[in-house]
Protein backbone atom coordinates (compact mmCIF):
# COMPACT_ATOMS: atom_id res chain seq x y z
CA UNK A 1 0.00 0.00 0.00
CA UNK A 2 1.90 3.20 -1.40
CA UNK A 3 2.00 5.94 1.39
CA UNK A 4 1.05 8.13 -1.19
CA UNK A 5 -2.31 5.84 -2.12
CA UNK A 6 -2.68 6.15 1.83
CA UNK A 7 -2.30 9.73 2.04
CA UNK A 8 -4.91 10.28 -1.23
CA UNK A 9 -7.63 8.24 0.02
CA UNK A 10 -7.17 9.96 3.64
CA UNK A 11 -9.39 13.01 2.19
CA UNK A 12 -12.21 11.07 2.65
CA UNK A 13 -11.80 10.57 6.21
CA UNK A 14 -14.32 13.09 7.47
CA UNK A 15 -17.12 11.68 5.45
CA UNK A 16 -15.81 8.24 6.46
CA UNK A 17 -15.96 8.82 10.42
CA UNK A 18 -19.27 10.95 10.01
CA UNK A 19 -21.80 8.74 10.65
CA UNK A 20 -19.77 7.65 14.09
CA UNK A 21 -19.49 11.21 14.92
CA UNK A 22 -22.98 11.72 14.88
CA UNK A 23 -23.84 9.10 17.34
CA UNK A 24 -20.95 7.95 19.38
CA UNK A 25 -22.91 6.11 21.81
CA UNK A 26 -23.86 3.19 19.75
CA UNK A 27 -20.51 3.31 18.09
CA UNK A 28 -17.29 1.02 18.80
CA UNK A 29 -13.77 2.38 18.13
CA UNK A 30 -10.87 -0.81 18.31
CA UNK A 31 -7.49 -0.96 16.97
CA UNK A 32 -4.78 -3.02 16.79
CA UNK A 33 -1.49 -1.28 18.77
CA UNK A 34 1.62 -2.24 17.62
CA UNK A 35 2.49 -0.48 14.06
CA UNK A 36 -1.70 1.24 14.83
CA UNK A 37 -1.06 3.42 17.81
CA UNK A 38 2.58 3.06 18.20
CA UNK A 39 5.30 2.74 15.99
CA UNK A 40 7.02 -0.43 15.26
CA UNK A 41 10.57 -0.49 16.75
CA UNK A 42 13.29 -3.24 16.85
CA UNK A 43 12.63 -4.17 20.17
CA UNK A 44 9.12 -4.58 21.10
CA UNK A 45 9.55 -3.99 24.54
CA UNK A 46 10.87 -0.25 23.80
CA UNK A 47 7.68 0.48 21.71
CA UNK A 48 5.36 2.88 23.21
CA UNK A 49 2.00 4.57 22.71
CA UNK A 50 2.27 8.33 22.13
CA UNK A 51 0.78 10.23 24.97
CA UNK A 52 -1.25 12.25 22.01
CA UNK A 53 -3.01 8.80 21.29
CA UNK A 54 -3.17 8.02 24.76
CA UNK A 55 -5.07 11.34 25.38
CA UNK A 56 -7.62 10.93 22.16
CA UNK A 57 -8.43 7.72 23.30
CA UNK A 58 -8.98 8.36 26.89
CA UNK A 59 -11.70 11.01 25.20
CA UNK A 60 -13.20 8.69 23.05
CA UNK A 61 -14.28 6.04 25.73
CA UNK A 62 -15.69 9.08 27.53
CA UNK A 63 -18.43 9.37 24.27
CA UNK A 64 -18.08 6.41 22.50
CA UNK A 65 -20.29 2.70 23.33
CA UNK A 66 -17.19 0.77 23.11
CA UNK A 67 -13.53 1.78 23.00
CA UNK A 68 -10.94 -0.81 22.66
CA UNK A 69 -7.61 -2.31 21.73
CA UNK A 70 -6.97 -5.99 20.17
CA UNK A 71 -3.70 -7.00 19.93
CA UNK A 72 -1.24 -9.85 19.60
CA UNK A 73 0.57 -9.41 22.83
CA UNK A 74 -1.32 -10.13 26.11
CA UNK A 75 -3.94 -8.24 27.51
CA UNK A 76 -2.16 -7.24 30.53
CA UNK A 77 0.65 -5.66 28.58
CA UNK A 78 -1.41 -4.44 26.27
CA UNK A 79 -3.47 -2.81 28.91
CA UNK A 80 0.27 -1.30 30.29
CA UNK A 81 1.18 -0.43 27.24
CA UNK A 82 -1.53 1.81 26.47
CA UNK A 83 -2.14 3.13 30.26
CA UNK A 84 -5.56 3.20 29.86
CA UNK A 85 -7.27 0.80 32.27
CA UNK A 86 -11.02 1.89 31.24
CA UNK A 87 -10.65 0.74 27.85
CA UNK A 88 -11.74 -2.90 26.87
CA UNK A 89 -8.51 -5.23 25.75
CA UNK A 90 -8.61 -8.67 23.79
CA UNK A 91 -5.04 -10.38 23.66
CA UNK A 92 -3.21 -13.03 22.36
CA UNK A 93 -5.62 -12.32 19.27
CA UNK A 94 -8.69 -13.16 20.61
CA UNK A 95 -7.35 -15.45 23.29
CA UNK A 96 -7.73 -13.04 26.77
CA UNK A 97 -10.11 -10.31 27.21
CA UNK A 98 -9.83 -7.79 29.36
CA UNK A 99 -12.76 -5.75 30.42
CA UNK A 100 -12.51 -2.28 32.26
CA UNK A 101 -12.34 -2.82 36.03
CA UNK A 102 -10.92 -6.40 35.67
CA UNK A 103 -7.82 -7.18 37.22
CA UNK A 104 -7.44 -10.43 35.43
CA UNK A 105 -8.33 -11.25 31.86
CA UNK A 106 -10.63 -13.69 30.65
CA UNK A 107 -9.39 -16.58 28.72
CA UNK A 108 -11.38 -18.16 25.91
CA UNK A 109 -12.94 -21.57 27.70
CA UNK A 110 -12.28 -23.45 23.78
CA UNK A 111 -8.47 -23.24 25.26
CA UNK A 112 -9.15 -25.54 27.63
CA UNK A 113 -6.67 -28.51 27.61
CA UNK A 114 -4.31 -27.00 24.24
CA UNK A 115 -3.36 -24.34 26.99
CA UNK A 116 0.46 -25.40 26.86
CA UNK A 117 0.29 -27.02 23.79
CA UNK A 118 2.26 -24.09 21.61
CA UNK A 119 4.63 -23.75 24.44
CA UNK A 120 5.58 -27.42 24.40
CA UNK A 121 6.26 -27.46 21.07
CA UNK A 122 8.75 -24.37 20.85
CA UNK A 123 10.72 -26.27 24.05
CA UNK A 124 11.37 -28.83 21.42
CA UNK A 125 12.97 -26.53 19.24
CA UNK A 126 17.02 -26.30 19.12
CA UNK A 127 17.18 -22.98 20.48
CA UNK A 128 20.87 -22.46 20.20
CA UNK A 129 20.51 -23.24 16.29
CA UNK A 130 17.71 -20.35 16.73
CA UNK A 131 19.70 -17.69 18.55
CA UNK A 132 22.66 -18.68 15.98
CA UNK A 133 20.50 -17.20 13.51
CA UNK A 134 18.81 -14.05 15.34
CA UNK A 135 15.66 -15.63 16.11
CA UNK A 136 14.13 -14.48 19.65
CA UNK A 137 11.68 -16.83 21.07
CA UNK A 138 8.48 -14.74 23.54
CA UNK A 139 6.29 -16.29 25.46
CA UNK A 140 2.79 -15.17 25.41
CA UNK A 141 0.89 -18.46 27.67
CA UNK A 142 -0.85 -20.22 25.41
CA UNK A 143 0.67 -18.43 22.04
CA UNK A 144 4.26 -18.50 21.25
CA UNK A 145 6.28 -16.22 18.77
CA UNK A 146 9.36 -16.66 17.18
CA UNK A 147 11.06 -13.08 15.92
CA UNK A 148 13.50 -12.38 13.56
CA UNK A 149 13.39 -8.62 12.91
CA UNK A 150 16.83 -7.92 14.21
CA UNK A 151 18.34 -11.05 12.55
CA UNK A 152 21.54 -10.36 10.70
CA UNK A 153 20.18 -12.68 7.35
CA UNK A 154 16.74 -11.84 7.23
CA UNK A 155 16.34 -14.64 4.18
CA UNK A 156 17.66 -17.33 6.03
CA UNK A 157 15.46 -16.88 9.41
CA UNK A 158 12.49 -16.23 6.90
CA UNK A 159 13.84 -19.79 5.71
CA UNK A 160 13.90 -21.56 8.93
CA UNK A 161 10.08 -19.83 10.01
CA UNK A 162 8.70 -21.29 7.41
CA UNK A 163 10.23 -24.82 7.63
CA UNK A 164 8.61 -24.35 11.12
CA UNK A 165 5.85 -23.27 10.32
CA UNK A 166 5.09 -26.65 8.13
CA UNK A 167 6.11 -28.10 11.59
CA UNK A 168 3.64 -26.75 13.49
CA UNK A 169 0.82 -27.95 11.50
CA UNK A 170 2.30 -31.54 11.26
CA UNK A 171 1.71 -31.09 15.03
CA UNK A 172 -1.67 -29.64 14.63
CA UNK A 173 -0.88 -26.77 15.85
CA UNK A 174 -1.76 -23.42 13.75
CA UNK A 175 1.08 -21.08 12.36
CA UNK A 176 0.80 -17.73 11.64
CA UNK A 177 2.85 -15.48 9.90
CA UNK A 178 3.15 -11.98 10.41
CA UNK A 179 5.57 -9.05 10.03
CA UNK A 180 9.14 -10.61 10.98
CA UNK A 181 7.38 -13.00 13.42
CA UNK A 182 5.70 -16.82 13.12
CA UNK A 183 3.56 -17.27 15.75
CA UNK A 184 2.81 -20.83 16.94
CA UNK A 185 -1.16 -21.08 18.49
CA UNK A 186 -3.54 -23.85 20.00
CA UNK A 187 -6.14 -23.01 18.05
CA UNK A 188 -7.62 -22.02 14.58
CA UNK A 189 -11.24 -19.97 15.58
CA UNK A 190 -9.82 -18.03 17.45
CA UNK A 191 -8.26 -14.37 16.11
CA UNK A 192 -8.76 -11.14 16.31
CA UNK A 193 -12.02 -11.64 14.44
CA UNK A 194 -13.60 -13.58 17.07
CA UNK A 195 -12.14 -10.74 19.44
CA UNK A 196 -14.12 -8.49 17.41
CA UNK A 197 -17.15 -10.48 17.59
CA UNK A 198 -16.60 -11.30 21.58
CA UNK A 199 -16.10 -7.22 22.13
CA UNK A 200 -19.15 -6.36 20.18
CA UNK A 201 -21.43 -9.03 21.58
CA UNK A 202 -20.51 -7.87 24.55
CA UNK A 203 -21.35 -4.01 24.46
CA UNK A 204 -24.97 -2.90 24.30
CA UNK A 205 -26.87 -1.27 21.68
CA UNK A 206 -23.41 -1.31 19.37
CA UNK A 207 -24.42 -0.65 15.96
CA UNK A 208 -21.63 0.44 13.97
CA UNK A 209 -17.99 -0.04 14.33
CA UNK A 210 -14.55 1.07 13.32
CA UNK A 211 -11.76 -1.19 13.06
CA UNK A 212 -7.96 -0.01 12.39
CA UNK A 213 -4.58 -2.17 11.97
CA UNK A 214 -1.57 -2.61 10.03
CA UNK A 215 -0.67 -6.47 9.65
CA UNK A 216 -2.13 -9.79 8.23
CA UNK A 217 -3.33 -10.53 12.05
CA UNK A 218 -6.18 -7.17 11.19
CA UNK A 219 -7.65 -8.96 8.29
CA UNK A 220 -9.79 -11.48 10.48
CA UNK A 221 -10.95 -8.39 12.39
CA UNK A 222 -11.87 -6.58 8.74
CA UNK A 223 -13.90 -9.35 7.93
CA UNK A 224 -15.34 -9.80 11.15
CA UNK A 225 -17.03 -6.51 10.93
CA UNK A 226 -18.12 -6.82 7.41
CA UNK A 227 -19.96 -10.39 8.57
CA UNK A 228 -21.40 -8.41 11.36
CA UNK A 229 -22.55 -5.90 8.98
CA UNK A 230 -24.12 -8.58 6.49
CA UNK A 231 -25.94 -10.78 8.91
CA UNK A 232 -27.80 -7.26 10.48
CA UNK A 233 -25.76 -7.10 13.95
CA UNK A 234 -24.37 -3.40 12.51
CA UNK A 235 -25.42 -1.07 10.19
CA UNK A 236 -22.16 0.45 9.30
CA UNK A 237 -18.13 -1.43 9.37
CA UNK A 238 -15.18 1.13 8.73
CA UNK A 239 -11.97 -1.11 7.70
CA UNK A 240 -8.89 1.60 8.30
CA UNK A 241 -5.36 0.42 6.84
CA UNK A 242 -2.27 1.66 8.60
CA UNK A 243 0.33 1.64 6.26
CA UNK A 244 3.97 0.88 6.60
CA UNK A 245 7.05 -0.28 4.06
CA UNK A 246 6.19 -4.14 5.53
CA UNK A 247 2.09 -3.52 5.19
CA UNK A 248 0.97 -7.11 3.54
CA UNK A 249 -0.89 -6.33 0.15
CA UNK A 250 -4.16 -7.99 0.93
CA UNK A 251 -4.08 -4.79 3.09
CA UNK A 252 -4.69 -2.20 0.19
CA UNK A 253 -7.54 -4.32 -1.15
CA UNK A 254 -9.49 -5.32 1.89
CA UNK A 255 -9.85 -1.54 3.60
CA UNK A 256 -12.42 1.47 3.43
CA UNK A 257 -9.52 3.76 3.99
CA UNK A 258 -5.98 4.20 4.60
CA UNK A 259 -3.62 6.42 6.77
CA UNK A 260 0.37 7.06 6.67
CA UNK A 261 1.23 5.07 9.72
CA UNK A 262 1.09 5.81 13.33
CA UNK A 263 0.23 9.24 13.22
CA UNK A 264 -2.24 9.02 10.13
CA UNK A 265 -4.44 6.97 12.28
CA UNK A 266 -3.93 9.39 15.30
CA UNK A 267 -5.19 12.19 12.97
CA UNK A 268 -8.17 9.26 12.39
CA UNK A 269 -8.91 9.50 16.18
CA UNK A 270 -9.19 13.39 16.79
CA UNK A 271 -11.69 13.25 13.77
CA UNK A 272 -13.67 10.58 15.97
CA UNK A 273 -12.74 12.58 19.09
CA UNK A 274 -14.12 16.22 17.43
CA UNK A 275 -18.07 17.29 18.11
CA UNK A 276 -20.77 16.17 15.23
CA UNK A 277 -21.60 19.28 13.82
Amino acid sequence: MPVAEATAREDSLDDLVAPLRAQPATAAILCDIDGTLAPIVDDPEAAEVPEAARRTLAALGLSYGLVGCVSGRRASAARRMVGLDGLHYAGNHGLELLRPGDQEPRVDPALGRHAGAAREFVARLDGEVLGEIGMRIEDKGPIQALHWRNAPDDELAAARAAEIAALVEREGLVPHLGRKVLEVRPLAEVHKGSAVRALIGEARGIRAALFGGDDVTDLDAFAALRALRDEGALDLAVCVGVDSPEAPEPLARLTDAAVPGPPGFLRLLDLLAEPAG
